[in-house]
């Protein structure tokens, strides 16, 4: 494993020796700070009329409410930024054409691989540990079960790295930075709405719809609800996603 270090520091240099780094901590967080504060005024009012009328007292929940909107729309956000980060990966090595010098280093693919994509997964993990601050805040105002919170940081993880491993896989494939943005941008959000259609299909076919979607495994942590199935699915996507793209770099090692 010591042998990913010098690629992991390299790309995390490259990050944040350029724009690249910063423009995507920015939008992430503007994008989820607007939102959370849209959700906060949202469960302020509903609070407020639950004052004037106490039967709509029982059916606040802080949690399906205001915890699980948050989670969410941070959630749509990584999908929306995730193709920045995982972008250049590989296209740009190919296009440069210092792929080639890479390949003559004594490491192997899965060196390569795994250096860059852990150096993706920390970009993103920096904005998701900066939105924890809004749960202090939330904290402040009302009290509530840890529990939520870390099932739904647990699917933050999960499901970026997931979508990073996508996002490495056509990245590897293309050399032009821009197409690998789209296309990785494209398949996450038809991955994402897919289970849609399972209402317009089969039985079959729509429960196989149902069960790829990425948003229906990501729903039960946003709900603060860990379940074994949801983290196997992620963890499979991203193991796959990595091991096509370990594919693909050896197929261009051997032709060159």
């Amino acid at each position: 494993m010591l042998n990913i270090v010098p690629i992991f520091k390299k790309e995390v240099g490259t990050y944040f020796l350029s724009p690249i780094a910063y423009v995507v901590i920015t939008i992430f967080l503007v994008l989820s700070g607007y939102f959370f504060y849209s959700s906060v005024a949202y469960y302020s009012l509903i609070s407020l009329q639950a004052v004037q009328n106490p039967y709509m007292v029982s059916g606040l929940n802080v949690t399906e409410d205001l915890i699980s909107p948050v989670f969410a729309n941070i959630g749509i956000i990584a999908m929306l930024i995730i193709p920045m980060l995982t972008m250049r990966l590989f296209s740009e090595e190919k296009k440069s054409g210092t792929i080639e010098l890479l390949f003559t280093y004594p490491l192997r693919d899965l060196d390569i691989l795994l250096g860059k994509f852990f150096a993706a997964v920390l970009v993103y993990l920096i904005p998701i540990a900066i939105t924890f601050a809004y749960i202090i805040f939330i904290r402040n105002l009302t009290q509530f079960p840890i529990g939520p919170i870390l099932a739904g940081y647990l699917g933050l993880i999960l499901m970026g790295t997931a979508f990073i491993a996508l996002g490495i896989l056509i990245s590897s494939t293309t050399e032009n930075q821009i197409v690998a943005a789209i296309t990785t941008f494209g398949l996450l959000l038809l991955l994402w709405v897919i289970g849609w259609a399972s209402s317009f299909t089969g039985p079959i076919l729509g429960k196989i719809l149902t069960e790829i979607s990425l948003i229906k495994h990501f729903q039960n942590f946003s709900k603060g609800v860990i379940d074994i199935r949801d983290i196997i699915f992620y963890l499979s996507f991203t193991f796959y996603g990595l091991f096509l793209t370990c594919r693909v770099l050896e197929s261009k090692r051997w032709r060159g």
